[in-house]
């Protein structure tokens, strides 16, 4: 049960312009949104970074955003953003395979050493206290520009904030993110936990 619910009904009318974005991207509109819609000014700020970073002009390949993404939340335990991450990947391209072995990405032939180098940082900067190291960036310099490297940090920065906004609210998942969730999370030890 989320801490807070939803926007009425009239001031998700009111900004259905901008939720309607996110459903286009994501397949649905996200509780966390239509939370965030009761200040309509922090969801246009919200929704102008996620552009930024996560729209089409956003160098990475969409798929290492959401990985980046999904180790960056699963580092802060946000469950609600891991399943969406998870979703969001395979929603993507990348394969349910893949993401089912990402937290054997050091080790696993299904990832290159670039991915490799931009989850360690996920990992490391998404974890409480931040343990980000300066040889984590001199081999992210070795496969990303450092305009490539601004945009990974971006991403682990952008979803800190929903991780904790989502943690902190209890935000509901969805039916889509969490049933693939379910699928392809729980026999690895995901569980939704207050979200469900």
């Amino acid at each position: 049960m989320s801490r807070l619910s939803i926007a009425p009904d009239e001031v998700l009318r009111e900004n259905e312009q901008m939720l309607s974005l996110a459903e286009a991207a994501m397949g649905f509109t996200p509780n966390s949104l239509k939370i965030m819609a009761r200040k309509p000014e922090l969801l246009t700020g919200f929704l102008m970074l996620s552009g930024a970073l996560l729209g089409p002009e956003a160098t990475l390949s969409s798929g290492l955003r959401q990985m980046i993404a999904h180790i960056t939340s699963a580092a802060a335990g946000c469950r609600y953003c891991q399943a969406h991450t998870a979703h969001g990947a395979e929603r993507q391209g990348v394969s349910a395979e893949k993401i089912e072995a990402i937290w054997q990405y050091e080790t696993s032939d299904l990832f290159t050493e670039a991915e490799r180098a931009a989850l360690a940082l996920a990992r490391s900067a998404g974890s409480v206290p931040n343990d980000a190291s300066d040889e984590q960036f001199d081999e992210l310099k070795k496969h990303f520009s450092e305009d490539e490297i601004t945009e990974i940090v971006g991403v682990i920065a952008y979803f800190g904030f929903l991780n904790r906004w989502n943690d902190t609210l209890a935000t509901p998942l969805e039916e889509s993110p969490l049933a693939f969730a379910q699928a392809h999370l729980e026999q690895h030890g995901w569980m939704a936990g207050k979200h469900g």
